[in-house]
This record gives structure tokens, C-alpha cells and sequence, in this order.
């Protein structure tokens, strides 16, 4: 009987902690260090995938993602090295995507040419901003030019390669977003990410905000239509969205994430790591040590760098199912759903929310629509009501 992760995949998260600077706005597991042993890291990521692909034997190796942090800082044979023991460890598709984020800083062509000898086939650059005095107000250490400059050598590189941009910033207003936006979807090849901003607790912006000091900050009204500008600029550039922040061209879409929001099993290794894995019919969600010297210490004392492994309900199963697949705009499968839950959703939400033009209800599939999207959360609420 096929498992229920095999819907969605199976794929390794690698975690790099180190950047060079933190970006005000970031809540990521990201580090500034004065020097790095690469060796030791190298041999602890290593070991890593050993411990954890003598559990997973016999699963096809759908993607590998390094992120961070930024990981163009990582010796590009530390790449490879890590790379070659996946694929060693696993089966790997034959189309095998190896993403790496790199940050415009960290973007020279003799390193990047060197990742792509190391086996990496797809580039996302966070290039944030395509304004200096927005890069400035978000703690990035490049230049617009820098970042196109840095993207372009991508380009040429790799033969995949996404951007992230951050909207709803400090003093943009929906005009200034509209020109900025057009000009990069004339710059992007298949593939971009827009986040829109958003200030989390524990970071400096959110500091800042407690305090009174995060002035020009975006309305939710205005926030709400930088988004609907996105949907409309994006798909009339041919970039549609498949999930709620990523737009693509046919047949573009990041595997990697996809293996998140379809529900598959992804492991996770390095500092602050998430992953979910299933063994014996049990889905699990695994988290490792979050200091890079704590997970370093702890994968040569004890060969693991995890440290929590707790065992998912049905119910939770389900939920995180949902919660994922309706970020997709193909929806969730119902029938999946209920195999997890026992049991479908409840029929009075569903007619509510689609009688307000929320979701989309088939008997096989359900789907936000665009304005369900917007409104995720509360539709999330109503369906999972108990």
C-alpha cells in the first residue's frame, strides 16, 4: 500500500546558520561568525546523512535544498561533498533539483561556476529590494546593481534561477510597488518569490515596532491590494502563482517546496533544522539544536544533531495537510485528506465558505480561490473547526 508521504515526495533541507550580517527583518536560524572550520561542518553534515538515510533507505531523493542563513558562504566542496554522500545514500530522480540561495554579496562567477561543478542545478538570489534606499532600510549589505549584476551571472551559470523580492516596505505605496514589480518580472527567467513584509517578534524590526520606532509601515488595505497588483502583474507576464507567494512559468515550480506544501517527507540536518519523516506508518516531526557550536558538539558526541522526534496524531497529520496544500492553487486532495482524518471536512463550512467565493469545492479537490488565499487563515480556522 503506498505511504502517504510518497504523494508528495521525499527530499534533504540542509541548514548553513552563517551570514554576514542579520538582516533586520529576519526570524530564520542565521548567524554572524568571525571564521568557520568547514572540515568539521562538512563532517558533521556527513555524518548527518548517514544517521538519517539508514532509516530512510530505498526512497527516491526528489530534491536537495541549501538554505540558511546564506549558503554561497559554504566552501563549494562542502557542496559537493554533501551532494555526492545524497546521492550515494538515496536513489535519486533523474531530474534531481539541488537548490542553493545565495545573497548578492556572496555572488562571485568563480564560485558560483564552482557550485555548479559541485552538482547544484538551480540558484534563488535575495535580491529583496530593487531600490537602494529600500535595501538600506532592510539591512542588506548589496546595491540594486549588485543584486541585477549578481542575478545575471546566475543566469549564465545555472540553468535554473529565482529571485526573492519583500513588498509592502517601509514607504511604498502601490504605485511605487507597480513599477518596481514590472521591472522585475521583465528581469525574471521562470521562477520569483515575493514575500510580503511582515515584522515577527524577537527580530530587530520587531524591536523597533514595539518601541514606536518602525515608522512608514503599510496598511493592511494597502497591503492587501500590493497583493492583488502581484497576482495581476504576474500572470499577464506569464509568472502565474501556484502557492501564495511564488510565481512560475509552466513546469518551473521549486520541487523542493512543492515536497512541503504536497505533505511529503523532507529531513532536515543542520543547526535549527526542521523535517518530517515516516517510520512504520507514523509521520514525525523532527527539530535539531538551533546554536551552530551546540549542534556541532552534539553531532560528535552523540552522532545526531536532533533533538526532538515527536509523533504526529491523525488529526495533526491532517491538519498540517491542509494547512499546506491550500497555500497551493491546486488545492488538496479530499480523498487524501479523509484517509488521514477519518473522516472529510465538515459540510457546513465548506458551503459557507464557497457560497462566500472562498473555496472552490469539487468531490474530489478542494481549493481557495484567489480571495481565499487572502484570507488564509480565518478560512483555515473555519475549516478545522472542531
Amino acid at each position: 500500500m503506498r505511504s502517504d508521504w510518497e504523494h508528495g515526495g521525499f527530499g534533504l533541507y540542509v541548514h548553513w546558520p552563517f551570514c554576514q550580517a542579520k538582516c533586520p527583518y529576519c526570524d530564520f536560524n542565521s548567524h554572524v561568525a568571525a571564521s568557520v572550520d568547514h572540515g568539521l561542518w562538512r563532517d558533521c553534515y556527513l555524518s548527518e546523512i548517514d544517521r538519517v538515510s539508514r532509516e530512510t533507505q530505498g526512497r527516491a531523493l526528489t530534491s536537495i535544498f541549501f538554505g540558511g542563513g546564506t549558503p554561497s558562504l559554504m566552501e563549494p566542496e562542502t557542496t559537493g561533498r554533501i551532494i555526492a554522500a545524497a546521492k550515494a545514500a538515496w536513489p535519486s530522480a533523474n531530474d534531481l533539483e539541488v537548490t542553493l540561495e545565495a545573497n548578492p554579496t556572496s555572488a562571485e562567477a568563480g564560485r558560483f561556476s564552482a557550485f555548479r561543478d559541485a552538482g547544484v542545478n538551480r540558484v534563488s538570489v535575495g535580491l529583496q529590494s530593487l531600490r537602494d534606499d529600500d535595501l538600506k532600510r532592510l539591512g542588506r549589505l548589496h546595491s540594486a546593481e549588485e543584486g541585477r549584476r549578481a542575478y545575471d551571472m546566475a543566469r549564465r551559470i545555472f540553468p535554473r534561477v529565482s529571485f526573492d523580492l519583500i513588498y509592502a516596505r517601509q514607504y511604498q505605496d502601490l504605485t511605487a510597488w507597480r513599477t518596481e514589480l514590472t521591472e522585475a518580472v521583465a528581469l525574471a527567467a521562470d521562477h520569483i518569490s515575493l514575500y510580503q513584509l511582515t515584522i515577527e517578534p524577537g527580530t530587530a524590526f520587531g524591536d523597533r515596532h514595539a518601541r514606536g520606532r518602525l515608522a512608514g509601515l503599510t496598511d493592511d488595505d494597502t497591503g492587501a491590494d500590493m497583493y492583488d497588483l502581484t497576482q495581476e502583474i504576474c500572470t499577464g507576464a506569464g509568472l502565474a502563482a501556484y502557492e501564495v507567494s511564488n510565481h512560475a512559468s509552466d513546469l518551473a515550480q521549486s520541487r523542493h517546496n512543492l515536497i512541503y506544501w504536497r505533505g511529503g517527507d523532507y529531513v532536515g540536518i543542520g543547526p535549527g533544522a526542521h523535517g518530517r519523516i515516516t517510520l512504520g506508518g507514523i509521520r514525525f516531526a523532527t527539530e535539531t539544536e538551533l546554536a551552530p557550536q551546540a549542534w556541532l558538539k552534539r553531532v560528535q558526541a552523540t552522532g545526531s544533531g536532533e533533538t526532538v522526534r515527536s509523533a504526529l496524531s491523525l488529526r495533526e497529520h491532517a491538519e498540517e495537510y491542509a494547512m499546506m496544500a491550500l497555500r497551493l492553487t491546486e488545492g488538496l486532495d479530499r480523498s487524501r485528506y479523509a484517509a488521514i482524518n477519518g473522516t472529510d471536512f465538515d459540510p457546513d463550512p465548506l458551503d459557507r465558505l464557497a457560497d462566500l467565493g472562498l473555496v472552490t469545492v469539487t468531490p474530489s479537490r478542494l481549493t481557495a480561490t484567489p480571495q481565499g488565499r487572502r484570507l488564509l487563515n480565518g478560512l483555515l480556522r473555519e475549516l478545522l473547526a472542531d
